[in-house]
């Protein structure tokens, strides 16, 4: 007969698989599978992912802390809906921090990271040629976390890829348009050449335009939704 695993292996086990679980989830929210809103059923979830609820439930509580999911008191677990007035408090948030990442990189960046990022920049570019809105999208996503990668601030990278989490929804919304991407792409090459001239006002500048820029395109898009939903109520015929 086996003898039983010590307390500390067992937690280990447990997180681990929570880990797992969790990672497992959050891709599926940020790829789009659980819309915002949505429930997550805790005994669907276990059943799909083979695994008993204890780890789903760790998994919620890992989800929560990221600002992924809300838990509400006997009603349950559901992917978050954030508000346009948390989305526009991001960005500018965003803004700072990645105007800070500017103009520390155009002090500090190497020929190799340099051209590490020109490698990104020049897979963009393809993707824009290719109207491949999903693989801009993932590459526009690794490219800004690699400049703040770059920085060495751990502290700052791990705040940076927490909000940019819960933008993600916000953020393919402003790239469904494949018009969009050589705007973007562009907005991108200029951060780029900036950080290279070695002007970290200039650098700093490009990056908290482009932020500016994404968080416009928002507001925009968002109000034209408002404007056809209140357009499709003025014409909907009586019931």
């Amino acid at each position: 007969m086996n003898a039983p695993l010590h307390p500390t292996i067992t937690l280990l086990q447990t997180n681990s698989l929570a880990s797992a679980v969790q990672q497992a989830i959050e891709q599926a929210i940020l790829s789009g599978q659980y819309s915002p809103g949505v429930k997550l059923i805790e005994a669907a979830l276990a059943e799909k992912l083979g695994v008993s609820r204890g780890p789903i439930r760790e998994a919620f509580r890992m989800l929560d802390e990221a600002g992924l999911v809300r838990t509400e008191k006997n009603r349950g677990v559901f992917v978050r809906d954030i508000s346009l007035d948390e989305a526009t408090e991001i960005f500018d948030l965003r803004a700072a921090m990645e105007e800070m990442v500017g103009r520390q990189l155009a002090r500090q960046i190497t020929p190799a990271e340099l051209q590490e990022v020109n490698t990104l920049l020049d897979a963009m570019t393809h993707a824009v040629s290719q109207k491949n809105i999903d693989v801009y999208y993932q590459l526009n996503l690794q490219f800004h976390d690699r400049l703040v990668e770059l920085t060495g601030n751990r502290r700052l990278l791990a705040i940076y890829r927490k909000l940019i989490k819960e933008l993600t929804l916000f953020r393919q919304l402003n790239l469904r348009d494949a018009g969009v991407l050589p705007l973007s792409e562009q907005g991108h090459r200029q951060i780029v050449n900036a950080i290279a001239s070695g002007n970290a006002e200039s650098a700093g500048r490009a990056m908290a335009d482009h932020v500016g820029g994404s968080k416009q395109r928002m507001l925009d898009n968002k109000q034209r939704m408002a404007s056809g939903q209140a357009l499709a109520s003025s014409v909907r015929p009586a019931d």
